[in-house]
């Protein structure tokens, strides 16, 4: 991992006014050269974040059973196929469902029936859920996305993403950034030459940018 992104992120911080909360720590990512308005060059990617997110994530799981009982123990709600069909007759309450979750998982099983009930409000906001196998652990799923971010330009030159918060160490925070600029080097079309300028700011401090 390069010095100048421990560097960035130490400056982020130091110049950043105190605040009386915990502020989220993001990045900020120009790109450059791409036809965002087709849809196979948009940056759209899922990155488990080494040193964790830094804030709480929000986890849906729609599961039955023995599946839905071990849910309860990490995620922060658990809703069975009764709760889905309701969702499906009152769009507001779904909205606000997909507005409060950061991701969603499903048992492959019901997720023929989450795209029939929720897929006109989730497919739009890419939040549809992560289908879980038979074989796969919820547990173990669910403890990976609390550390997982998206990355999604959608047709726009600049997106942004979490990274952490101001109360981790600089040298956490760039190690999420590291993982995740070589992500973007190694899925764009051009590596990083498709990369303009990167930044990185504190909630409410100025921005930073990480030298390429």
């Amino acid at each position: 991992m390069a010095d100048t992104i421990v560097d960035a992120v130490s400056r982020a911080l130091d110049e950043a006014p105190g605040r009386n909360f915990r502020e989220t720590v993001d990045l900020a990512v120009n790109l450059r050269d791409l036809d965002l308005n087709d849809p196979s060059k948009r940056v759209d990617e899922s990155i488990v974040l080494p040193s964790g997110t830094g804030q709480d994530t929000q986890i849906v799981v729609f599961a039955t059973g023995e599946t839905a009982l071990r849910a309860e123990d990490v995620a922060d709600e658990v809703l069975g196929p009764d709760e889905l069909e309701d969702f499906g007759d009152d769009t507001d309450a779904a909205k606000d469902l997909a507005d409060e979750t950061d991701f969603f998982v499903a048992e492959a099983a019901l997720m023929q029936d989450i795209g029939r009930y929720l897929g006109t409000v989730l497919g739009p906001r890419g939040k549809m859920p992560t289908p879980l196998q038979p074989d796969d652990d919820v547990v173990e799923t669910v403890e990976r996305m609390k550390n997982t971010v998206q990355l999604r330009s959608r047709d726009r030159r600049t997106f942004h993403t979490r990274v952490g918060a101001d109360d981790m160490s600089s040298d956490e925070i760039a190690e999420n950034i590291d993982v995740i600029v070589r992500r973007l080097e190694a899925t764009l079309e051009k590596g990083p030459l498709n990369i303009d300028s990167i930044f990185v700011k504190t909630t409410m401090g100025p921005s930073v940018e990480v030298p390429a």
